[in-house]
């Protein structure tokens, strides 16, 4: 599929895919995001989530099939000094990507250096070549344009397909592209647009969202992008107790944004003004105490005792929400309802996953963004039944609340207006 892809595309208006290149026995480079969680100590890393590794796979192995030789770049968390290095290496993810791909991966552990340029022409067809993290360069972040000299050095065709980072200005992702005549984007990066410009340009209606999370600040400014879009509004996690203590509702111990209190107030009496619904927790899963909670119980009311903080919504409001969900044609969910990386405090985020499941089972769309509620996701059973997760947390978040993504626009290529001739 060509630059011109049509409404649901307009995010990639100007913009090649991988398919418009000829790739046989070109130098390509693919910037991948392969920031995947790990757990152990270094010389003993073991990957703990591969979702974002699993991702890439669909565009490494078209270009690997079409011929090219490939380097590939990613980063992994945020090295600050060199002593961290062992921590942040890549190593697992080349031994993964070598297992899902049936390949060779060879880690360049100085991406400077001149290997990559003397091992290109010598690839066989079952080696890829892979850059250790490009953030142990400090010209990464800086957006530097003598690390995106060196590597365009040895770069026939830019492919960008880390949709996580496309929201940074960075070398390999911003400064890099403008210097490559060729340069598009993967397939990832097309599935990501038309699902989340979906969203934005058309959804089926009802359209519904799920918002959880910690902060209500940081959902601002999707809800003010989305706001006409969306026919009802679903609230959960921390930022519902924002909320209920906005209504002058008493929320205990649990965590409220105080300086965000007028804006929940504000922003209730908005969407209802439009016809709109927006439904907030009925009842709370509570605890005396979030490290080391000794009585964990219902509260059957929207008000929450003061000597307890709310850690998930409760029953009621689970069923409640999965009606609701039940009965939309759109749902877009970001932020978990609850503690779930602990299993007590799981089911309010797991009762959502498994609603937006049957939803998408049943012809309606569910799409997943940000990084909390993609985890939550993975971890009920049920990402594999949904329409769309999202891979890039605050890219997703970003892109929604109609800010251009630096990754996206370094792949834009404008063509010049010609004056009209009579």
């Amino acid at each position: 599929m060509s630059a011109g892809f049509g409404k649901s595309f307009s995010g990639l208006q100007g913009i090649k895919s991988i398919e418009d290149f000829d790739l046989k026995d070109q130098k390509v480079f693919i910037r991948l995001d392969l920031n995947v969680p790990m757990k152990g100590e270094p010389g003993n890393l073991e990957i703990t989530d591969d979702t974002r590794i699993r991702a890439a796979i669909p565009t490494l192995k078209y270009a690997m099939e079409k011929g090219a030789k490939l380097v590939l770049a990613s980063h992994l968390g945020r090295p600050e000094t060199p002593e961290d290095r062992p921590k942040y290496t890549l190593e697992p993810v080349a031994a993964r990507l070598g297992e899902l791909l049936g390949c060779e991966v060879i880690l360049i552990e100085e991406p400077t250096s001149d290997a990559p340029k003397a091992l290109l022409p010598v690839l066989k067809p079952k080696q890829i070549l892979l850059l250790e993290n490009v953030r142990f360069e400090k010209g990464e972040t800086k957006n530097a344009s003598e690390l995106a000299n060196v590597i365009a050095s040895y770069t026939d065709i830019y492919i960008n397909d880390a949709f996580g980072a496309s929201h940074r200005a960075h070398s390999t992702i911003d400064a890099l592209p403008r210097l490559i005549a060729k340069r598009g984007c993967g397939f990832l990066i097309k599935k990501e647009i038309e699902n989340l410009g979906m969203l934005m340009d058309g959804p089926k209606k009802p359209f519904l969202t799920v918002m959880g999370g910690a902060k209500v600040s940081d959902k601002i400014k999707v809800i003010e992008s989305m706001m006409e879009k969306i026919d009802t509004f679903l609230v959960g996690g921390a930022m519902a107790y924002t909320f209920l203590a906005a209504q002058g509702l008493g929320v205990g111990k649990s965590r409220v944004e105080k300086d965000k209190l007028s804006f929940a107030r504000d922003l209730i009496k908005r969407i209802e003004s439009r016809g709109k619904k927006i439904l907030l927790p009925i009842d709370h899963i509570v605890a005396d105490d979030f490290l080391a909670p000794t009585k964990i119980e219902t509260v059957d009311a929207p008000a929450i005792p003061e000597d307890r903080l709310g850690l998930d919504i409760g029953p009621k409001t689970r069923e409640l929400y999965r009606k609701e969900i039940e009965r939309a044609k759109t749902v877009f969910w970001n932020g978990p309802m609850g503690v779930f990386e602990r299993p007590e405090f799981a089911k309010g985020s797991f009762g959502v996953a498994e609603a937006l499941a049957t939803l998408a089972q049943n012809g309606g769309v569910s799409v997943v963004g940000g990084g909390d509620s993609a985890a939550a996701a993975e971890a009920s059973g049920f990402a594999d039944k949904m329409t769309h997760i999202s891979t890039g947390g605050g890219a997703s978040l970003e892109y929604l609340e109609g800010a251009k993504l630096p990754g996206l626009e370094a792949l834009r290529i404008v063509r010049e207006s010609v004056a009209p001739t009579f």
